[in-house]
Parts: structure tokens; sequence; C-alpha cells
């Protein structure tokens, strides 16, 4: 029976404040010795079907290898002592075979066709996990960018205000950048989700005239794609996982950012859901702190950093790594958690998002007009020239911010002592004559994300489940 000795392990607070259950469940102790074991099961069978194994052999290793026979204590002892954990597996499945189908378990393989083989079963679950979480945060954020298409805000580079645009446009960036990456996780499925089968120097040599046909059926078996060529130290594939990861964790980010530079104080146009004593300081009572995407942030942040080592794992030599391919171990199921928790928080945030579109109005105004400046260039720019419109309404602008006129008034006494004064009428001042295709944007992204998103594939059968006939 198997035995689990509880271990000491690293608190986390950031897990424990925010996980994807999902994902923690993908990559848990359960999830890892159960990917290397339907990975045994599946050669086993491919084996049986190639007349390398006989059918009842196969079955034999089928109903022992599974995950209530491992002693959990014996076998982490044992990869302490050799280095890598699959050796012991075997031992202890072989210890439940009778004699004949004892010696037939693992045959041909080498420890890391094992793991590498799990490690992908575990990642295309993964992605198909993460997929449907970037599908409902997709569909809440097409809800917000539909809602405010025309809520009018300032369009901010530099952190300044720069012309004005609604708030759905400001959206609609995030949202086609979640269309993209549902795209490239469709894109990646096949380059991720590849079987390990080449034995100990690449050449499938221990797997005789039969290797092809064993490595293509077990892919088959495991939900897998088969591969003409080894990588066991071509690790791009895995790394791609990570940096997908990596890129989803980004844009949450960039949404969380914003958000926090919208709620300060002297901003306050947009809020994140409020609850009582959401967000509270143990010692100012007013504070309401924007404590998911200060969150969402920090697992940006974490995720970037170990995003970089898995740059690392791509140095390994010859035909096996020599350390860098323990890189992977810690990283690439951090990556998938934090990507994870990185989505289920921006799912929440949005969901409750608060917009004070009369505050984002007001704001238009607070620095006395110079937000339709370009406005007003483009405007002079027919009858003048650009270069001649952009002195005059750069004069005008100095003149706002040492007088303290308002933009208009002061473009107006700039034309009127150059005789220019029949230009006036062209000019717009108010923010809502000046949006450009602001609201073709974020229509026509909506529709983007609702008509041309290919889904991934259905998930793979539980890995419990995998070859158990």
């Amino acid at each position: 029976m198997s035995t689990h000795a509880p271990r000491p392990e690293p608190f986390s607070l950031t897990s424990r404040l925010a996980a994807d259950p999902d994902q923690c469940a993908l990559f848990c102790e359960d999830a890892t010795l159960d990917s290397w074991l339907a990975t045994e099961r599946a050669l086993a069978r491919a084996q049986a079907e190639a007349g390398v194994l006989t059918h009842a052999e196969a079955a034999a290793i089928r109903d022992a290898a599974r995950l209530h026979h491992i002693d959990r204590e014996e076998l982490w002892r044992t990869a302490r002592t050799v280095g890598y954990p699959i050796l012991g597996l075997v031992r202890q499945i072989s210890r439940r075979l009778p004699p004949g189908p004892d010696g037939r378990l693992h045959y041909g393989a080498t420890t890391q066709d094992i793991m590498d083989t799990g490690l992908a079963l575990q990642m295309v679950r993964s992605l198909a996990a993460l997929e449907c979480r970037i599908v409902e945060l997709g569909d809440v954020l097409a809800d917000r960018v539909t809602e405010h298409a025309a809520t009018v805000m300032a369009a901010r580079t530099h952190g300044q205000q720069a012309v004005p645009t609604t708030f759905g446009a400001t959206l609609a960036g995030l949202l086609a950048q979640f269309t993209r990456h549902r795209q490239r996780l469709a894109q990646a499925a096949p380059r991720i989700g590849m079987i390990s089968l080449f034995g100990a120097g690449g050449t499938a040599a221990a797997f005789g005239p039969h290797a092809a046909a064993i490595r293509r059926d077990t892919a088959r078996l495991l939900g897998l794609h088969d591969t003409a060529t080894p990588w066991h130290v071509a690790r791009d594939g895995f790394a791609e996982f990570g940096w997908l990861c990596s890129l989803l964790t980004a844009t949450c980010a960039r949404l969380a950012r914003n958000i926090v530079d919208l709620s300060r104080t002297e901003i306050a146009e947009v809020f994140e859901p409020y609850d009582d004593h959401r967000g509270a300081s143990s010692t100012m009572p007013q504070k309401v702190n924007p404590i998911t995407s200060e969150s969402i942030i920090g697992l940006s942040g974490s995720a970037g950093a170990l995003t970089s080592a898995l740059l690392r794992a791509q140095e390994a030599g010859h035909e096996r790594a020599a350390g860098e391919w323990h890189i992977e171990w810690r990283v690439l199921p951090e990556l998938a958690v934090s990507a994870g928790a990185a989505l289920t928080e921006t799912i929440a945030l949005l969901r409750g998002l608060r917009v004070d579109a009369r505050r984002m109005r007001t704001n238009l105004g607070s620095d006395r007009g110079l937000v339709m400046a370009e406005s007003h260039m483009i405007a002079l720019a027919g009858p003048v020239g650009r270069e001649r419109a952009h002195d005059l309404v750069h004069e005008a602008v100095t003149r706002t911010r040492t007088t303290g006129a308002h933009l208009t008034q002061a473009l107006r006494d700039v034309l009127a002592e150059r005789h220019l004064d029949t230009l006036l009428p062209g000019l717009h001042t108010q923010p809502e004559n000046y949006l450009g295709q602001a609201h073709r944007i974020a229509e026509t992204t909506v529709r983007l994300w609702r008509t041309q998103t290919a889904p991934l594939p259905e998930p793979p059968t539980p890995l419990t489940q995998l070859v158990a006939d």
C-alpha cells in the first residue's frame, strides 16, 4: 500500500493568498507519479502490440503500475541515493509482477524518457486548463470592453494625459493580447505535448527493430505527438511552455498596473471590487489597497525571473544534461501555477471592477484643455501646414502653462495675433469629438475574440485512467 509520510515544506504566502487549484492539482506529487506510471503502462501495451511483450505481460504491468502500490517513503529515499526516481519506481512495480513480466517492465527506456513524457502529459493538461481560464477571462473582458466602448477618458503616455480615448478601447488592447495568447497555446500544444522514447543515448537501440512503432503507439495511447528525433537535451518545447506561462502573467500584470495607477486618490477612475475590510490597513481605517492587482504584479515579477532560468536549461550538452535538466523540475510547475493564479485573480478583478465614468470625464479637463492639443494641431494643419500648426499650438500650450488660461482661449489669442481668426470654427473643443476609431477598435476586437479563436483539443483522459484496459 502507498505510504506518504508528511514532510516539512517551505511556507508560501503567495500560494495561500493567490493560487489556482487546477494547476496545483496537475503538478502535485500524485499527478507527477501518475504521469510516470501512465507512461510505463502505455509503453508496455505498445510493446505488446509490437510483439515485444506478450499481452499477458502488458496486462500484469498495467495492473501493477498503479499509484496505490507505491511506497513513497521508500521511493524518495531511493531517489536521493540514485539522484532520480525512476529506478526505484520500476523496482517497486517489478516486485508486484510475477516472473517474466518483472523483467519486461521499462524495457528499453531510460529514466528521462519516462520523466519527460510524464511532464509532457502534465503540461498538455496544464495548457488545456490555462485555456479554460483564458476563455473565461476573455469573455468577461469582452463584456467590459463593450460596456465601456463609449466611456470617455484620457489616454496616457509616459504617465501623462495624451489624447482622449475610451476605457473600452484601452481594455481592447488587453483583449487582443489574450486572443493572441489563446492562439499561441493552440500552436504550441503539439510542440509541448511530445513523447520522449529514444533510450539511453537517443538512438533507441534498446527498443530493437520495433522502436519507431513502439514510440508511435505509446504516443497514441497517451494522447501525445510522435517525433522522429530525440530531444533529451533539446528543451525548446518545454521552455516555450514556460514562456507562455510568463506571457500570460505579464499581460495580467499590465492590467493590474493600470488599475493601481487609476485607483490612486489623485486619479480615482477605476477601482477593484469592494467588500467590507477588503484591502484594509492595520492602522489607517480609510485605506482600500488594490490587493488583487498587487498580487498579480507579484506573480508576474516572480514568473519573469523564473522563466529566465529556462535559458540555462537550453545549454545542456551532448546527449544528456548535467544539471541543466534539474532547472525545469522546480521552474515549470511554479510557472504553471503562477499563470493559473494570475488568470484566476484577474477574472475576479474584472468581474467586480468599479469604473467612475464621471471622474474620467472630469479628469479630462484637469489640465485646462491641454489634452486637446493634438486635435487643434491636426485641425490647423490643413490650412497652414503641420509644422506651423504645431508651432502655433505649442505657443498656446506654453501660455496655458504660464498664465493658467484654458488652451482654447490661449489658442484663440495666438491665432488672433496672426490674423488667423477664421480658423477658429474648425477646432474641436470637446474630447467626445476627437475619439478617432476608439469605438470601432472596441467593437472589432470583441468580434475577433468571439469569432476567431480556435480552442485547444479536449483535455486528454485523466492520468489515472490512461491505458486502463
